[in-house]
């Protein structure tokens, strides 16, 4: 029965949701992130980019096989049995909503410079709450809803942020650049050392690839929008980062709490450009949060469907898995509140250090899962004939995944890996229930052909 809440999404919605969920609130403060690495951090952003693209790729041709909701779950569960799956599922669950709970306390920051004045605990409570349960009204609402938000949202925040990345490009001046390392030690160690900050730009690659099942067509589109969408994401990414770097001084920029409207004020003057900017970051953080938003629902809806995730998350209403987006907010309210009432500020930090740990799981699980596919003789049900493109489209996959989790440090990687043991458990009690039931519903059967005739077994 058709519903007018629910539309697949096309093309064009699709790419927007893979760009609106990579970028983020960080952008706005990326190039001063950078910027005391010198111009080497551009070089960074190009390596990273290629890994994107070939990360992009691979999703892309994983979605031709298993074109199901799910993408990164789908794809190790396929190679590598339940429990791969379900660590995948379990670290993209996790990762999504703790960095939905961190994207929530980014936006009060820009709200207080759109609406500055005496701010209170109390009123930045409610600004992220609000900012957590308005995407979280949208995909209730369906995914026609989420669709509309997010096409809005990425167009609302793409255009000025490109508008910079152009206009910068008139005023730029080499002098502002500074030198090509800016630290100490060899150009190759600044290499590394900005990329360590950049690593995680990307995040969100998989986007398409994880709602699969509400694309159009996903076997052709969810590979185009992931590679359109990483490619438009990149074009702002690097444009506006090397606009930024030829209009703000270096001196300034490694300084900067905002180097978008520095940049603005510096091409056209006076002190407009932070409003703006700032609008265009609670935007760019509220549409990130819409899509983000229903990608921590249907990871789990996949594994839930597959008996390793509690029943209660297969539920759907209007093309959305509303029980898992409902659990998911919730939990990011939790540690929202955590945050500002108990003043936690070191919980919330080493759970924010979990998320980048725990992104790259289901990363290097769909890597390897098409690195398996090809070396066991079953190319022709990836993509026939392209074997050795494939392997190293994967393997290339492999390695910017590899990288990511080596760049998110020793401190990320230990408390990623408790919490991704912690979710055994949970696993251990959902296999114990599934193999019970499947040994109940084997012995049934037999059962009723060992009952002596007109006897009625209960």
């Amino acid at each position: 029965m058709h519903d007018r809440h629910t539309r697949r999404f096309g093309l064009g919605t699709a790419t927007a949701l893979v760009m609106g969920n990579i970028i983020g609130g960080g952008i706005f403060l990326l190039p001063a992130s950078v910027a005391p690495y010198g111009t080497v951090s551009l070089v960074a952003f190009g390596v990273l980019t290629v890994g994107a693209l070939a990360l992009a790729l691979v999703f892309g041709r994983l979605a031709e096989r298993h074109p199901d909701t799910g993408g990164p779950y789908v794809y190790a569960r396929e190679a590598f049995g339940d429990f791969a799956g379900f660590l995948s599922a379990w670290s993209y669950w996790t990762m999504t909503w703790v960095s939905n709970a961190a994207l929530a306390v980014a936006a009060v920051g820009y709200v207080h410079v759109l609406f500055p004045g005496h701010a209170s605990k109390g009123m930045d409570l409610a600004v992220a709450l609000i900012a957590l349960w308005l995407p979280a009204l949208s995909n209730f609402a369906g995914t026609r809803y989420v669709g509309a938000v997010q096409l809005v949202s990425t167009v609302l925040k793409f255009l000025p942020l490109l508008f910079i990345a152009i206009a910068g490009l008139f005023f730029f001046d080499p002098h502002n650049l500074g030198s090509f390392h800016a630290g100490t030690g060899s150009s190759l160690g600044g290499l590394s050392a900005a990329a360590a900050i950049l690593l995680y730009s990307y995040v969100g690659v998989e986007s398409a690839a994880m709602s699969a099942g509400e694309v159009r067509n996903p076997q052709r589109n969810v590979g185009r929008a992931t590679v359109l969408g990483v490619i438009g994401a990149a074009v702002v990414y690097l444009l506006g980062t090397v606009s930024v770097f030829g209009t703000v001084p270096h001196d300034k920029l490694v300084k900067s709490q905002a180097p978008f409207s520095d940049a603005m004020n510096a091409m056209f003057g006076g002190t407009w450009g932070g409003t703006l900017i700032a609008a265009a970051a609670v935007v760019s953080i509220v549409g990130a949060l819409n899509g983000w938003t229903l990608m921590s629902a249907q990871s789990p809806y996949a594994a839930a469907q597959d008996g390793l995730f509690p029943a209660a998350f297969q539920k759907k209403r209007r093309g959305v898995p509303t029980f898992g987006v409902l659990a998911s907010t919730v939990l990011a309210t939790a540690l929202t509140v955590i945050n500002y009432v108990s003043g936690a500020g070191g919980v919330f930090e080493i759970l924010v250090l979990i998320t980048t740990f725990s992104a790259t799981v289901p990363y290097l699980l769909a890597a390897g899962a098409q690195v398996y596919y090809l070396l066991t003789g079953r190319r022709d049900e990836v993509r026939p004939g392209r074997f050795a493109r494939d392997l190293v489209l994967a393997l290339a996959a492999f390695g910017f995944t590899f990288w990511l989790v080596a760049g998110a440090g020793y401190a990320a990687i230990y408390q990623g890996v408790l919490f991704l043991f912690a979710g055994i458990l949970v696993y251990a009690w959902m296999r114990a229930r599934r193999t019970v039931r499947e040994r109940e519903a084997a012995e049934a059967p037999a059962a009723d052909e060992e009952a002596p005739e007109g006897i009625l077994l209960p």
